[in-house]
């Protein structure tokens, strides 16, 4: 029988149930990785395997199933689906850099695709993060809400950063039409028979 189940991912934990590179160095610190948290320590469901990632220091959404072709539909970029995040970043984006997210940014020889963005009128809704951000007092941040409908490595990041506007915090709120909504960080939960209903139409 397949499952389906969404987990809210915490910061600093693996989008994965076994760490294999648990004592390497991470090249970002040069601390060993030793004694990092996994989906193991939070989800305990056997085979079942996230569609897509997040990274480490991002937080949020994350679909889990085993349910293989649904995997490969909702992770292959060429079915276009769609993942919207909440970005905080340094410094405030005007409409010509907010342009430039929408239009495409080459990041490692790469034009991404166009995508939705817009700049939040205040803070969303989140828990706060632990540990909390690294910023800088004489700095002002900005809050982004940012769709894509493709998913490389570290893509959010590197988008911002090539036009200047470091990514501080970043959270998946949505993965096509499912939502992080009543859900809190560590916490997952099946779907519900009209969140699978679109999903069986892949």
């Amino acid at each position: 029988m397949y499952r389906y189940l969404l987990f809210y991912k915490p910061y600093n934990v693996l989008s994965q149930f076994t760490d294999k590179d648990g004592s390497k160095i991470e090249e970002s610190s040069s601390v060993p990785l030793q004694g990092r948290s996994t989906l193991k320590d939070y989800i305990p469901v056997s085979s079942v395997y996230p569609v897509g990632r997040l990274d480490r220091d991002s937080e949020g959404l994350l679909l889990l199933t085993n349910n293989g072709r649904l995997q490969h539909r909702l992770a292959d970029p060429r079915f276009g689906h769609s993942r919207t995040y909440w970005v905080q970043v340094e410094q405030v984006p005007d409409e010509v850099a907010l342009n430039q997210l929408r239009s495409g940014v080459v990041i490692q020889n790469y034009r991404t695709r166009p995508a939705w963005v817009q700049r939040l009128p205040e803070d969303p809704p989140l828990p706060p993060r632990e540990p909390p951000i690294r910023f800088r007092k004489t700095v002002p941040t900005s809050w982004l809400e940012i769709s894509l409908t493709e998913g490389r490595n570290r893509q959010v990041r590197r988008m911002t950063a090539a036009l200047g506007f470091p990514t501080l915090r970043l959270v998946r709120i949505k993965i096509g039409h499912l939502s992080l909504e009543g859900l809190q960080p560590g916490q997952w939960r099946d779907l519900t028979k009209a969140e699978l209903e679109p999903l069986h139409r892949l």
